[in-house]
């Protein structure tokens, strides 16, 4: 698989044989966390997709996607992904599941409902219940135990 960087907000995915590879059109543009975050929203997608297309006997060696990125401000943060998928072969009947379909990506799900973030220090992190962490006691119902600074993605 092969993921290029094609600006500050784009990235392409071809799914290329052998390891995993980042090109760039230039050796100085950098692989920035916002590229990383819309890889995994790509290679999540490429996923689902190829999953369904193996399953339907449905060739996916053409498809490529594009994830291309908007941000906003207050706070500062990517406010809109597009997800463009090119997919020669595909059968036309076959592109509103093929939609469907791509919808289904965890990291999909995962942007779309805000996640819950917890930042704790370390020396906070060692003395956390156990078995379970202050976490996980938060998560089944021990409000007290659970870490002091959490944010909601998509809050201000």
């Amino acid at each position: 698989m092969k993921i290029t960087l094609l600006s500050d907000d784009a990235i392409r995915l071809e799914p290329l044989p052998g390891a995993l590879t980042v090109e760039a059109s230039s050796a100085e543009t950098q692989y920035s966390p916002f590229h990383m975050l819309a890889s995994g929203l790509a290679t999540c997608t490429f996923s689902v997709l190829h999953s369904w297309a193996t399953h339907k006997k449905i060739s996916w060696t053409d498809l490529t996607l594009d994830v291309r990125w908007t941000f906003a401000d207050q706070p500062h943060r990517v406010s809109e992904f597009a997800v463009v998928f090119d997919w020669p072969s595909l059968p036309a009947d076959r592109i509103a599941t093929a939609k469907r379909v791509a919808a289904l990506c965890t990291v999909h799900a995962t942007l779309t409902h805000s996640a819950t973030i917890s930042i704790v220090p370390s020396a906070e992190a060692r003395v956390a219940p156990k078995p379970d962490s202050a976490l996980e006691a938060a998560m089944h119902g021990d409000p007290a135990a659970a870490p002091v600074a959490t944010t909601t993605a998509g809050a201000a």
